[in-house]
């Protein structure tokens, strides 16, 4: 059975491909053990193509966990969008965010235990809130 992080993952996933197919782009989900890309996507006259990485949140938070791999995971045509889904009713925000933006910004913090966290803050990602414009080569 899956987690509920698992299952606001795949809902994020989801969101995020039906809104670019609102916004004019033919998306595809990927097997969910690819690296790196949840999503398939390509502009409707398959000139332009990306891979997509998808990182959710539920309930709303400052940040967003990565993988160790997104500081070398930069590439004009691979770009990651974070959602917060908020409560019912109310539409989920999404951010999307090229990937040299991500692996610049990303916070590396060492815990007690020795473990790393990989993370994106919301305050970072607020100047790409709704910034579809970027798939189509806006800056």
């Amino acid at each position: 059975m899956p987690s509920k992080k698992q299952l606001t993952g795949m809902r994020g996933v989801y969101l995020v491909a039906a809104e670019l197919s609102k916004q004019g782009f033919i998306a595809s989900p990927t097997s969910r053990s690819a690296r790196g890309a949840d999503i398939l996507a390509t502009d409707a006259e398959c000139r332009r193509a990306f891979s997509i990485q998808v990182k959710t949140s539920a309930p709303v938070s400052s940040y967003w966990l990565l993988s160790e791999h997104a500081k070398e995971m930069r590439s004009d045509t691979h770009i990651y969008v974070f959602v917060n889904i908020k409560k019912e009713g109310i539409p989920p925000e999404f951010y999307v965010v090229p990937s040299a933006v991500v692996a610049e910004r990303m916070w590396v913090e060492k815990q007690r235990g020795g473990s790393v966290w990989y993370s994106f803050t919301l305050d970072d990602a607020k100047p790409f809130q709704d910034r579809w414009d970027i798939l189509r080569g806006g800056k």
